[in-house]
């Protein structure tokens, strides 16, 4: 049975951890007579978290970098008036406020966290404190202190209809009371929200948890994820995801294939690099392609439909970055 080489695109339900889907994969794919297969995870997604996790087979897994460097999409909503010590609704309540924001005051808040900005990671997380996991030391009672990094918000939006509903109409006085100006007429009624969903492109390094938190405090309330969605990764998105069952029907004896994106799936955001027989024997030899008359960046070599190499172009020479055993290509 030949190897199989591609991306699975599993819709990674809640309480599932990453390695545990990782592991999954892994056995399906032995279960349904493939053997011993290299298999990689192109990010992680929280346990709580369901969506796109991009699971890399095979000659695959030498592009997990790209994917854990990919912008990410995700849908997620949070929940005012408690905060957690994981920033979530797995954790132990550390604040409680009555306020609740206004429908509009979150509308108009939402450019604030657009573009670069600051944000302190959970506690609960994997960053590494001195040599241990934020998360271990957390859970040991320790204090867990995170220093600020830069992140990229490209877009952050609501989501369809979720600034049309209220909690209850109240004047505004919330505003004025949590020490922000208050752009609205005192005398009109304002809808509270509970909570609000929200849509967010994020760049790699983003703590969702985080953008919660902060979004909330600069709302004047506290607030937590209640729900967790990402919906995509890279050029991969949930229309290509399947469910675990999907996935545990491989091992059953489905068919792999239809299942199983090609490996040039997780490369369709660059240019090809169409390369002739020569050619490709070059590259598959460490060679360097020169007098290529094409601009600097990234291309992903093939010769007819079966990928060669991930190559970086500079001044019309080609050098490989990551180069792709399969067995048909031209020798």
């Amino acid at each position: 049975m030949t190897s199989p080489h591609g991306w699975i695109i599993l819709d990674k339900p809640a309480g599932l951890g990453s390695t545990q889907a990782v592991a999954a994969v892994k056995r399906n794919l032995r279960e349904a007579g493939h053997g011993k297969v290299k298999v990689g995870h192109g990010g992680t997604l929280d346990p709580l978290a369901e969506g796109v996790l991009t699971i890399a087979v095979g000659e695959a897994t030498k592009l997990t970098g790209r994917l854990l460097d990919a912008t990410k999409v995700y849908e997620f909503t949070i929940t005012f008036g408690i905060e957690t010590d994981t920033l979530d609704s797995e954790g132990e309540e550390t604040a409680r406020s009555d306020h609740f924001p206004p429908l509009s005051a979150i509308a108009a808040i939402l450019p604030e966290f657009t573009g670069e900005i600051e944000q302190v990671p959970p506690a609960f997380s994997a960053l590494k404190v001195n040599g241990r996991r934020a998360y271990d030391l957390a859970r040991a009672g320790e204090e867990v202190a995170l220093k600020a990094r830069r992140v990229r918000i490209y877009s952050l939006e609501a989501a369809t209809g979720a600034l049309g509903m209220g909690r209850r109409p109240v004047t505004s006085a919330f505003a004025t009371g949590a020490g922000r100006p208050d752009p609205f007429d005192p005398s009109a009624p304002l809808e509270l929200a509970e909570s609000v969903t929200l849509v967010a492109a994020v760049s790699k390094g983003t703590y969702i948890r985080s953008l919660a938190r902060d979004i909330a405090h600069a709302l004047g309330t506290v607030g937590h994820v209640t729900m967790l969605r990402r919906t995509k990764a890279g050029p991969f998105t949930l229309d290509q995801a399947i469910s675990l069952d999907k996935l545990n029907e491989i091992g059953n004896g489905a068919r792999l294939e239809p299942n199983l994106l090609p490996l040039e799936a997780g490369l369709d955001d660059i240019p090809a690099l169409d390369l002739s027989p020569e050619q490709a024997r070059a590259v598959r030899q460490g060679r360097v392609l020169t007098g290529l008359s094409l601009k600097d960046g990234q291309y992903w070599a093939t010769t007819g439909d079966i990928p060669v190499a991930l190559m970086e172009l500079a001044g019309g020479e080609a050098r490989v970055i990551r180069g792709f055993n399969l067995s048909d290509v031209a020798e």
